[in-house]
């Protein structure tokens, strides 16, 4: 059975003031149409739903029934709307962004530092993973949006756009002060103990990779979970490693190692799904991304 919204739209605001004039006034209609759609919503459900008084309209059996249901859908209508209405304002919303620890030191912290006090109503999940985990998080749907750092992973489902440059620089605690006061080939620094991340990771295989072309092992000592973990390393003198250039400004006791060779750049980007639209907060947050960069 197909009965129009109007119609029930109608025998809501009847049922909710018992009066039919009164319903009318907020329907911005009048007494006789506003009684015609009653008459018409009644002889489509085949049963009688108000009964006449002086005093206005009072529900029928089935219309108490009827307003049982009714009630609630304009309820949730209207908490709809309300909630539509907050997150325009930016006064309420969720935005869920993964990152990798790289993108969220060197990029998405400032953004976010700035957002929330704009927006402080505005609810943000944060999950810190690596390209992979982070990409198939965004494709499966769990994340509005990822930053990531190169090399990522490449899907047809999703787009990718590159936001920041970074340079990341071979670096040591002062325990290794020999390593400071001359430029250092990478054979030379093979020999010293590295600590990197896993090699599940992107980071790994991008240098073992980078050291494998040179003719030198990439062979780490110890393998870390986390780049913080990797700078609490450096800093208990545990070896040498490799982060962005812009991070050491932050880190104190942790000295750059001048290396014959030029490390490849890497890039921050967003990566998100083609069919997905955001939220109006998402995107507030991605447009400040993009004006950071």
């Amino acid at each position: 059975m197909y009965i129009s919204y109007d119609y029930y739209r109608v025998f809501y605001f009847v049922a909710k003031y018992k009066n039919i004039s009164q319903a009318a006034k907020v329907l911005l209609s009048n007494q006789p149409n506003v009684t015609r759609t009653i008459k018409s919503l009644e002889n489509a459900l085949g049963c009688k739903l108000f009964v006449r008084s002086s005093h206005g309209v009072s529900l029928t059996y089935e219309g108490e029934r009827l307003f049982e249901h009714v009630q609630i859908a304009f309820d949730h209508l209207e908490s709809g709307e309300e909630e539509i209405a907050l997150n325009k304002t930016l006064q309420r919303g969720v935005v869920s962004i993964g990152a990798t620890e790289i993108a969220l030191h060197c990029l998405l912290l400032p953004v976010l530092q700035q957002f929330k006090k704009l927006y402080p109503n505005v609810k943000i999940n944060i999950t810190n993973q690596s390209t992979p985990q982070a990409t198939n998080a965004v494709k499966n749907g769990l994340l509005d949006f990822a930053l990531v750092t190169t090399p990522s992973t490449k899907s047809t489902t999703l787009k990718e756009k590159i936001i920041k440059e970074i340079k990341e620089i071979a670096v040591c605690s002062s325990a290794y002060k020999e390593l400071l006061h001359s430029t250092v080939t990478l054979e030379q620094l093979s020999s010293y103990p590295i600590i990197s991340l896993g090699p599940e990771t992107m980071t790994y295989k991008r240098f073992a990779s980078f050291f494998n072309e040179r003719g030198c092992p990439f062979t780490p000592s110890i393998e870390a979970s986390t780049t913080d973990q990797i700078i609490l390393m450096l800093k208990a003198d545990l070896g040498v490693s490799f982060i962005p250039e812009e991070m050491i400004k932050q880190i104190d006791g942790i000295h750059q190692i001048k290396l014959s060779e030029e490390l490849p750049l890497r890039h921050i980007c967003l990566v998100k799904r083609k069919d997905h639209t955001l939220s109006i907060a998402a995107k507030k947050i991605e447009e400040m991304i993009f004006q950071s960069s």
